[in-house]
């Protein structure tokens, strides 16, 4: 999997990066997670404020283009993120504190 970063934009007012990124791959496309790792790996970023928005494929393409976002902090990603984004990019293995209850 090779990922190449097309635009990189800071985002004072939100405290975030904002990526848009090219990833090739061969055989089955990558998992969010596999991808996420790789993102953080390259940007060193921590991977529990690292956010794909999207992930678009077309048919027959061994290619997605994406959307990622990288906050400060884990506060301000909690006020600005819909909840079903941030549970589709949670880690597995890790519950949050509505699952705990």
């Amino acid at each position: 999997m090779d990922i190449k970063i097309l635009k990189d934009k800071e985002n004072a007012l939100l405290n975030r990066r904002e990526l848009d990124f090219l990833v090739k791959y061969e055989g089955s496309t990558p998992s969010r997670s596999d991808i996420r790792n790789k993102l953080a790996a390259m940007l060193n970023a921590p991977l529990e404020l690292l956010v794909i928005q999207r992930i678009k494929t077309e048919y027959g393409m061994k290619e997605g283009k994406g959307y990622a976002k990288i906050y400060e902090n884990a506060e301000r990603m909690k006020e600005v993120e819909l909840e079903y984004v941030l549970k589709r990019n949670a880690v597995p293995g890790t519950e949050t504190e509505e699952e705990k209850a």
